[in-house]
């Protein structure tokens, strides 16, 4: 039996490693510009999307942390971070007293609200526009193979 790995050809060397300078070098050039404009971190933003476009502005800790696919003790330590701010509220679930709620304050709100056009406008810049219709469906299609394939592994209950 043959245990050496199947390594990358020089195209899949070339996809991999541009793929991994892409993310990082956007998700860098997007967090400052993000901080800059907002005095928002992506953590902070990502928790103030998902609660913004939830009817009612608030999710059970659980369902937020499926949401964005972080692990328990991450999103405990980012939510009394916000809670901090201001931005967001946690309160004790009304059907069942172990669980915890997580909504939306209105300085979460505003902050959201005031973040979100300046965001986009750099995530047109330095994405979106860049790209093709065709491109971006490619993309989106090869988004929704790979986390498919992903699935929850990064989350922990």
């Amino acid at each position: 039996m043959n245990d050496s790995p199947r390594w990358l050809d020089e195209k899949e060397s070339r996809a991999w490693r541009g793929y991994q300078a892409l993310r990082r070098d956007l998700d860098s050039t997007l967090e400052r510009r993000l901080s800059r404009d907002s005095g928002l971190s992506a953590a902070d933003y990502q928790l103030l999307v998902v609660l913004s476009e939830t009817e009612g502005q608030r999710l059970r800790a659980r369902e937020l942390r499926n949401e964005v696919r972080w692990d328990r003790s991450r999103l405990a330590h980012q939510v009394r971070r916000m809670e901090q701010r201001g931005l967001l509220l946690r309160t004790e679930c009304e059907t069942d007293a172990r669980g915890t709620m997580v909504e939306l304050t209105p300085e979460g709100r505003r902050a959201i609200e005031d973040a979100a056009p300046l965001h986009l406008v750099a995530v047109r810049n330095y994405f979106i526009d860049l790209l093709t219709p065709e491109e971006l469906d490619v993309l989106a299609a090869i988004a929704e193979r790979v986390r498919a394939k992903v699935g929850d592994e990064g989350c922990d209950e």
